[in-house]
């Protein structure tokens, strides 16, 4: 099994996750060279990246995506002025290694007979809705439209601030509430049409 260094245990410190003042810090002196900053940087961030691009490309694209999003960051720290948050400014990074990401891969030619977001989807846990029933949460947030699930991951599953996913996904705020409210709407359709067949059939 491939180790994955940017998810590991000894480097999370989710049950003692730091502030966006202390992460800010850390990134700046990184940036300076302090090799503890560093991987505290690493530390305070790499989960909730590797979740963000879970949701975007797919937890089989999330090891290598995240290691990018990390090297772009490290790249570019000597220059991060601190003027918006680090957590938000990585954020910021890892939207752009997945779009960039997608842009690749839909240049590619397509070989393999399943769709990539399904092969995830597929790979995901699923929540059991009924005794013969089950729905992939991964399949149902796959089925949004790329602007929908990135204000909805960001706000709703990795807990962003409107604003911080607003400078994410560089949009007003308001954009951002519009996103969120509609992609409710489509996981609740979507949920109802998955779990209850004929639900599409009254409604449509």
């Amino acid at each position: 099994m491939k180790e994955r260094p940017w998810h590991t245990g000894r480097w999370s410190v989710r049950n003692g996750v730091a502030d966006d003042d202390q992460v800010t810090r850390w990134a700046r002196e990184a940036g300076q060279g302090d090799r503890q900053a560093a991987t505290a940087f690493i530390r305070a961030l790499q989960d909730q990246v590797w979740r963000f691009l879970s949701h975007l490309a797919g937890p089989g694209e999330a090891d290598d995506l995240t290691q990018e999003t990390f090297l772009r960051a490290f790249r570019n720290l000597p220059g991060f002025a601190g003027r918006s948050s680090a957590r938000t400014w990585v954020f910021t990074i890892a939207r752009r290694v997945a779009v960039d990401h997608v842009r690749t891969a839909v240049a590619r030619p397509r070989m393999a007979s399943v769709p990539d977001w399904q092969a995830a989807a597929e790979a995901a846990g699923a929540i059991t809705v009924g005794a013969d029933e089950s729905v992939t949460l991964q399949q149902l947030i796959a089925g949004l439209t790329r602007e929908r699930r990135e204000a909805f991951v960001a706000t709703q599953v990795l807990g962003l601030s409107y604003a911080e996913a607003a400078e994410v996904c560089q949009c007003p705020v308001g954009t951002i509430r519009s996103r969120v409210a509609r992609a409710r709407e489509d996981l609740v359709a979507a949920w109802q049409a998955d779990t209850d067949p004929s639900h599409e059939r009254r409604t449509g």
